[in-house]
Parts: structure tokens; sequence; C-alpha cells
């Protein structure tokens, strides 16, 4: 019953949407709660069919900025409560047949209106007795040691929100990880880090999930950092792929060198004896390629969080290679599921759907 929660700063763009489906494929969350999704309801439809949810809710963007959307994976598991362009109140039936209420929230960025989220987890915690958890980008800190760099927060700022979770009875969860979930300026004499996004559990709701964890992921797409809220663990289990000539893999350019040193290292045999030598190569280097995306996703990842706060210029310039490293492997990995369709009107950068999962598994059913 775990839930994602994540300002992407804009569903729309290529590298957000693969991103979303990435972390989707590895962390199987049941429910997946946007902010500032910055589209409207029918690319948040592309992105539930894509992910295979059953259910979404949307509260469009207004202007050029804000929107919201809560997706989930199966209908029979939710009953929608309340909402309003900041939030989506829930009511969660989970396993054991135990209800919660599940509310993603998005605090009014503008310090000016900071006091209309805090009225606003007032009003839903009023008449409010069913275990109760609210995630989401808060724009709001509980501590001077939420903020790193420029100035002081605001110490009225800091109170308020103090008050409301004492007058509504949450807790502020803690975060496993990294402790900032929001940045500008990296790498400059300016780099902020701030903990805006975060979560806030009643007493009963830690009754209720007593394993309950808060995991601060990594991302590369967005300035926010997603929220993984994990009541218990998952076990993900990995299938075999079979061994083929990947597209993904001219991306590489290692890819055309084997390929010249196996030919010329096969000259005087026949044809077909130099594609099979080509093959054996070529299956040999490329399990470190296709065959081993999570990997090199996961190892990426771990050192973009071993250097997640280093500000010394050799650690930015680290951070920033690995950066693009893990953007080349989320490409290559776009190419190897295309090429599995084997449906030829789709583009390179297009998205995957739900039809395209259905084709690659039925082709791999024959």
């Amino acid at each position: 019953m775990s839930v994602i929660s994540w300002n992407c700063h804009g569903l729309g763009t290529p590298w957000a949407f693969q991103f979303l489906k990435e972390i989707t494929s590895q962390k199987k969350p049941n429910f997946i709660f946007l902010c500032e999704i910055l589209c409207n309801k029918n690319r948040v439809e592309i992105a539930r069919n894509a992910l295979n949810f059953e259910g979404a809710f949307t509260v469009e963007t207004q202007g050029h900025s804000g929107g919201i959307t809560f997706l989930w994976r199966y209908n029979d598991e939710v009953r929608l409560q309340t909402y309003s362009k900041n939030h989506i109140d829930l009511v969660v039936r989970n396993r054991g047949g135990h209800e919660f209420r599940l509310t993603g929230v998005y605090g009014e960025p503008d310090r000016r209106k900071r006091r209309e989220t805090w009225d606003l987890i007032r009003s839903l915690a009023t008449g409010n007795s069913l275990p109760w958890v609210l995630i989401g980008d808060m724009n709001n800190v509980l501590s001077q040691d939420d903020k790193r760099g420029g100035r002081p927060y605001p110490q009225w700022l800091i109170q308020g929100f103090k008050e409301v979770l004492d007058d509504c009875g949450l807790v502020d969860m803690n975060m496993s990880v990294y402790p900032f979930t929001w940045e500008k300026g990296y790498g400059t004499e300016n780099w902020i880090e701030v903990r805006l996004d975060r979560a806030l559990a009643s007493e009963n709701f830690f009754n209720l999930f007593k394993n309950a964890k808060l995991i601060n992921l990594e991302t590369i797409t967005s300035d926010h950092c997603p929220l993984l809220l994990d009541p218990c663990e998952n076990v993900v289990l990995r299938s075999v792929k079979p061994f083929r000539f990947e597209n993904a893999w001219l991306r590489e350019p290692m890819c055309k060198q084997i390929v010249e040193e196996a030919w010329h290292n096969a000259s005087g045999m026949s044809f077909f004896d130099k594609l099979l030598v080509c093959s054996q190569k070529l299956s040999i280097w490329g399990q470190d390629i296709t065959g081993s995306f999570r990997k090199r996703i996961n190892q990426s990842k771990h050192i973009l969080k071993t250097l997640k706060g280093r500000r010394d210029a050799h650690s930015v310039a680290l951070c920033r290679a690995e950066k693009t490293k893990l953007a080349e492997v989320y490409a290559q990995q776009e190419v190897f599921w295309r090429q599995r369709s084997k449906q030829l009107w789709l583009r390179e950068g297009d998205q995957n759907s739900k039809f395209f999962h259905k084709a690659t598994k039925k082709k791999e059913k024959s």
C-alpha cells in the first residue's frame, strides 16, 4: 500500500514521464500524488494508462502553474472525499480491510497565502477519526534545520506550521536517506536546500502501520525529490530476458568498435561464421548494457546520493557528469522497450502506452 509523492514540475516533459515510469516500475506504488503537473486531464490519462493504473483524479492547472493529481492502482481500494486546487482527500481500504485517510497536499507557494494552507489542514482535520496521513509539497518547514544555505527561514512561518500540527494531532514523519527535498542554485555560491516535501501522520495511523517509513528518492528531472511512503517491505521479482541485437546498443560508441574488431579477427571465415563471432562478442558485452538497466540506474543513484550536499567544485562536476550518465541510461531503456513492441509507428521519444506493453508481453508469450 505504498505511496509516491512528487512535485514533478511538468508531467508533460519526456524526462519527467520517463522517470515516473521507471520509479513506478521499481517501487510498485499503489498511489501516486503529483504536484505542479502543468497539464490537463488528458495528459494525466495518458500517464495513467501507461502506468497501468485503474483510477485517477485531477485538479487541472490554473493559468501557467499548479495542477495536482492522484493516481491509484485499484478502484475498489479508493473513495474520493474532497478536493481543491491544493488538496485531494481519499479514503483507502487496505488489504487487511482497514480504512484510513490519504490526503495529497500542495501548499501555497506564496508565503503571503501560507495561512490558507494551514486553515485547509485544520478544516480537513475537523471530525476526522480515521487513521490519517498527509503527503506532498507542503511548502512549509518546521525548524531552521530544514534549510541549508541562504537567509534564515522566517520564524513566523515555522511557528505557524508547528501550531497546525499541534492543533490537528499530527506528527512529522522522519525521513530516510537525505533530509532536503528541494534545491536551487546547485553548485553555486547561492546553493539553497530546503525540506519542503514531507508526510504528516496521526497517532492512530502509526498504530495501523507500525513499520511505516518515509524515503527521499533521487531524481534528475525536477528540483524536487520524490517521496516514498512505504508501510511495508516490497519484493520485486525480475524476469530473465533472452539475447538479441538491441537497438539501445547503437547509442554506445563501443558497439561499432566491438563489431569491427570481431569482424576483422574472423577474417577468412564464412559470412555466417563471422556473424556468429560478432553475436558472441556482443552478447557478452551487451549484458552490461541492456541486461543491467536496473543495476546501472541504482549505481548512478548511489553515486548521486554520496555526492548529495557536497559543495566543492570537484564533487559538483562529478554530480553533473553522473546525472548526464543516468539520463543516457534512461534513454537506452526507452529504446530497449520500444524495440520490444516492434511497432514501427512508435517514434523516437514517444511515450510507452498500455497497448505497447500488451504487445510486448503477447510477443514474449508466443
